[in-house]
């Protein structure tokens, strides 16, 4: 019997293509993250959309940028064990728990109300995790947290819902909030907003970007306060040995040219 949930507006529903992305990763013969939990919650909501079927760059996709950003996550974390860490537009990840978060670290997973709802009714509660309700864009949200103490700051999928001038409030917001931190999200350049415009398997979600694309290096004009340390090609990544046949040839065809890649999902590192 699946779980009643409260309604979702469109743009909170895109949540279920991420989850549903790191589920069919956990059913494949070699999963890239392997996220069980995704899996189990999937299955928990009973949610069905014939829009979401299995495919090889649908699952691999999804899971192998959560990976990285969970990578970022975990090597701050290891250096500062005092961090508090911050999941933007989390939806229904569980990235706490994949990273094992240890009780010295303070893990706050920001979404709508309505997620947020969703989340307490389909996922297990964890000490030192703590979920908070409100709009990205509200300056408000960022009262409740710590000030005195490094951050590690992920988004996952979220970048192309916010129009350029809510990322740069919103980027200022975090660096001036914190002491020191890092901040990792996947790029979503020119190409890649018209390609979900044109890509079949994305038009339900393209009329709800409000981003136009953006490079690598924006956000450094944009925050002096940050910095580029690190950009993730993800067709270079060790991961890409997991693919299926095709798609591997493919990325391993990609991986020849940086320029190449970067018209693909990339992650982007950010020191301030």
């Amino acid at each position: 019997m699946s779980v009643a949930l409260p309604a979702l507006t469109p743009l909170q529903e895109t949540l279920w293509v991420s989850l549903t992305g790191r589920a069919f990763d956990r059913r494949q013969p070699r999963p890239i993250l392997g996220d069980e939990m995704a899996d189990e919650i999937l299955r928990k909501s009973g949610y069905r959309n014939p829009e979401l079927r299995w495919s090889p760059s649908l699952s691999v996709d999804v899971a192998h940028r959560a990976k990285k950003l969970d990578e970022v996550a975990e090597r701050f974390i290891a250096r500062h064990p005092d961090a508090v860490g911050i999941d933007l537009g989390a939806g229904l990840d569980t990235r706490a728990f994949r990273i094992d978060t240890p009780p010295t670290v303070d893990w706050y997973d920001v979404d709508f109300p309505e997620v947020v709802t969703a989340r307490q009714r389909l996922i297990p509660h964890r000490p030192h995790a703590h979920a908070i309700g409100a709009d990205l864009t509200d300056p408000g949200w960022l009262e409740a947290l710590p000030a005195d103490r490094p951050a590690v700051i992920v988004a996952d999928g979220v970048v192309p819902f916010l129009a350029e001038d809510e990322m740069i409030a919103l980027l200022k917001r975090l660096t001036s909030h914190f002491p020191s931190g890092e901040i990792a999200f996947n790029v979503y350049n020119k190409f890649t907003v018209w390609a979900a415009n044109h890509y079949s398997g994305a038009r339900f979600l393209a009329p709800l970007f409000k981003s136009r694309g953006f490079d690598r290096r924006d956000p450094e004009r944009w925050d002096p306060k940050l910095t580029l340390v690190r950009h993730v090609l993800l067709t270079r990544e060790p991961e890409v040995a997991r693919y299926p046949l095709a798609l591997r040839l493919w990325t391993r065809l990609a991986a020849l040219s940086a320029s190449f890649s970067r018209l693909g999902t990339t992650i982007a590192q950010y020191r301030f």
